[in-house]
């Protein structure tokens, strides 16, 4: 019982002490922007210092030279260890030439950096890992450091057992040999240990858990979305972003676990202008991304997203989302408010950035809030920031590559983190070394890193011993001694979310605890006792499914949001009548009608065939093949079968199988709107194809989405967009078509 009891003394201090030193938020002025814009700016390398001199911030802060080359070369990403050791992912064969000539060579590396004297400069370095290709996504466990390359899907955990810097083990933790050929801007990345104890990627339906040693992947029912960059927040959500759809953050209303969901106003309607102060003449999108002051107007490549979560910032920063921009050589700094539930992200200041360069080669790829409390920024450095399938000689950016000479900016890298006035960087950690109780202690610590680390480290080493301080730090027991002193506050709710799923994470949640927390005061805990309570709904416990449903007018929005999520395990037949009032009693609440329609189809076991065929899609593909196949029963069923196969009478052609369905969305889409006469096939029929131009725009992009995608047919679904485009080309048209007109017209097409 003594370090149960230690435990519960240490982390009574450190929440005490530590929230002593949190300084109160405060309003901070906008960074300044030059009067004048350099429409071509010079593309010459700098050293180091010259280029902190080009970078704009707001007032009272900096930044500071962690690391550079010739130490690391093409940084693009960075992680700690226990003990505060940076290794850093150096893509060295990344575009060494307009041409990528080399790309795959094994001479990446990841290197480990530390920093012996505490000035904040990295001083000490070795070669941690020597050639590989392209590394990409590294997570740290202990001592062990997780490592995935390009072009691959197996992960490895690599140590150094002899203590020179230069792992000497090296072991498969998740085996899958099919190889990934896409474009290596267009693979995973993150590989991050969320609070809920999963760790996630970008772009593929997976999640992976640490069991014994391997990496345990779980599917997921739809991609996540993203690219390059993945991060959390103090309580969990995830945030991605994709540079080729030019999507600054996505997919951050729900946990990917139940599929991707985006709203139309989840970024204010100027989020996605950016404000470089620099000209952009070596963007892929041309004069269109540019303004006439030549500066990049919209995100082109987001990238490198974090949450800063550290303490040694002003409090202000505290859970912004900051997104790298490497095109317009700036950072961006978004805050959240909420409506109904979902999270709206607002860029910090009016038409500025956070952070913004006018050195033409600053190529800010990552972010990270690192162990001091700062903020922690990977600069690539790197005069091409394309690869090399958008550089051909045809491209717009290839000319301006070649103009600037900025092929022949190689070789660089720097590592920067960004400081306050007033504020002293924390302390080196070390928690590799820590007690158990010790790290039960630091769950309550204010840098977020140190709270991550400690409930990792907990769950790795798996010791049921620290249970008992855990769940008095969780359910806030209090002696009766404690009760009587009301004035002493309890610890607050990030440190007892902690101490919830590291719980979770140990096997230990049982019915009491989620009963427990399901009725907490604080809204982010009954957030996740209800996501804990899954299980036991799956199970069939209906004494949780009763308190569940007791918080259907839950006064926090969020709540209601995940109740609507969580649901759809449930077993009672309560829980969908309890989904259907959530979904209709108030319909201008987009987000909660949205996941309560998602969480009742989920249910549905007439939905099963369903499911299995939207397997993989995202989450708008699959709204639109749900509400196609309702639809199609509605109407379609009458002359085409249950099946697609037709009815007896044969009153029209099969769809399963059928060259049109699968063939040019085109065609398809204005059969719908206008009807078909005449033989299909060789074959008359005895009625024509009515046209159902009175539909709307998503009803047929809906149907044509369910049936190119049902009765054997797989093919890639119909966006409204697409159905709105033809019905403007055709408006004027009157008459249904002949399959001699569309094969002609698609015939046209292709020429």
């Amino acid at each position: 019982m003594k370090p149960i009891h230690t435990a519960a003394c240490i982390a009574l201090f450190v929440c005490t002490f530590f929230s002593c030193q949190q300084p109160l938020p405060t309003e901070e002025p906008a960074p300044e922007r030059p009067a004048k814009i350099v429409p071509d700016p010079s593309a010459v390398p700098l050293s180091p210092e010259e280029s902190l001199k080009t970078m704009h911030l707001p007032p009272g802060y900096h930044m500071e030279l962690v690391a550079s080359e010739p130490d690391i070369q093409e940084p693009v990403a960075m992680v700690w260890d226990g003990n505060g050791s940076m290794y850093v992912a150096e893509m060295r064969s990344y575009m060494q030439d307009i041409n990528g000539t080399g790309e795959r060579l094994p001479v990446c590396r990841i290197t480990k950096l530390d920093d012996t004297n505490g000035d904040g400069k990295m001083d000490k370095h070795t070669v941690f890992i020597d050639s590989l290709i392209l590394p990409r996504m590294m997570l740290m466990l202990d001592d062990r450091l997780v490592v995935n390359e390009t072009y691959t899907n197996n992960m490895y955990s690599y140590r150094d057992k002899n203590g020179d810097g230069v792992a000497d083990e090296k072991i498969l933790v998740y085996h899958n040999d099919e190889p990934d050929e896409a474009n290596l801007e267009h693979q995973k990345s993150g590989l991050i240990w969320n609070i809920d104890n999963w760790i996630y990627v970008t772009r593929n339906p997976v999640r992976f858990r640490y069991n014994n040693g391997m990496l345990v992947v779980d599917s997921l029912i739809s991609p996540p979305g993203g690219q390059w960059g993945l991060t959390q927040d103090n309580y969990g959500r995830l945030f991605f972003s994709s540079a080729g759809g030019e999507t600054p953050a996505l997919n951050f209303q729900e946990n990917p676990a139940y599929g991707e969901l985006d709203l139309d106003n989840q970024r204010d309607s100027s989020f996605d202008a950016v404000w470089p102060i620099i000209g952009t003449p070596d963007v892929q999108g041309g004069q269109e991304r540019l303004r006439e002051d030549s500066t990049l107007n919209h995100f082109t490549a987001s990238c490198g997203q974090t949450v800063f979560r550290g303490d040694r910032l002003p409090a202000t920063m505290v859970n912004d989302l900051f997104i790298c921009e490497p095109v317009g050589r700036l950072i961006r700094r978004a805050k959240a408010t909420y409506e109904n539930g979902a999270m709206i992200l607002h860029n910090a200041y009016d038409k500025r950035e956070f952070l913004a360069s006018s050195d033409m080669n600053f190529r800010p790829v990552n972010t990270a809030t690192g162990p001091d409390g700062c903020l922690y920024i990977a600069d690539m450095y790197h005069g091409i920031i394309q690869e090399s399938a958008w550089t051909k000689p045809d491209s717009y950016i290839h000319p301006q590559i070649k103009r600037k000479k900025m092929d022949e900016n190689i070789n660089r890298g720097r590592i920067y983190r960004v400081v306050h006035d007033g504020y002293k960087p924390g302390p080196q950690p070390h928690l590799l070394k820590a007690s158990n109780a010790e790290l039960v202690a630091y769950l309550s610590h204010p840098n977020g890193w140190w709270r991550d680390n400690a409930q990792k480290l907990l769950v790795i080493r798996g010791d049921q011993s620290v249970l008992p301080a855990l769940k008095k730090i969780a359910l806030n027991k209090k002696s009766f001694g404690g009760k009587l002193a009301f004035w002493k506050k309890g610890p607050d709710a990030i440190t007892r979310l902690h101490a919830l799923w590291t719980m979770e994470g140990l096997g230990a949640i049982d019915e009491q605890a989620v009963l427990t927390t399901l009725a907490d005061d604080d809204a982010e805990i009954r957030k996740a006792a209800i996501r804990i309570s899954e299980p036991f709904l799956k199970q069939g416990n209906q004494t949780i499914a009763a308190k569940l449903e007791s918080m259907k007018d839950d006064k926090d929005a969020g709540v209601q949001v995940q109740l609507a999520l969580s649901l759809r395990y449930s077993k009672e037949a309560t829980a969908s009548a309890l989904l259907k009032t959530l979904q209709t009693r108030d319909t201008t609440n987009v987000l909660l009608v949205k996941v309560a329609e998602r969480s009742l189809q989920e249910k549905d076991e007439a939905n099963s065939d369903l499911r299995a065929i939207t397997m993989g899609m995202d989450g708008e593909d699959r709204d639109l093949v749900y509400h196609g196949a309702s639809y199609f029963k509605q109407l379609c069923i009458t002359c085409h079968g249950p099946e697609g196969k037709g009815i007896p009478s044969m009153i029209a052609p099969p769809l399963a199988g059928s060259a049109r369905v699968n063939g040019d969305k085109t065609t398809l889409i204005n059969i719908l709107l206008h009807g078909l006469k005449g033989p299909i096939d060789g074959r008359k029929y005895p009625d024509q194809m009515l046209s159902q131009q009175a539909q709307t725009d998503e009803y047929i992009a809906s149907v044509l989405s369910y049936v190119r995608n049902s009765f054997g047919n797989k093919s890639k679904v119909v966006f409204v967009d697409e159905v709105r485009d033809v019905r403007a080309a055709t408006k004027d048209r009157t008459t249904p078509w002949t399959l001699e007109e569309l094969m002609a017209m698609q015939a046209t097409k292709k020429k």
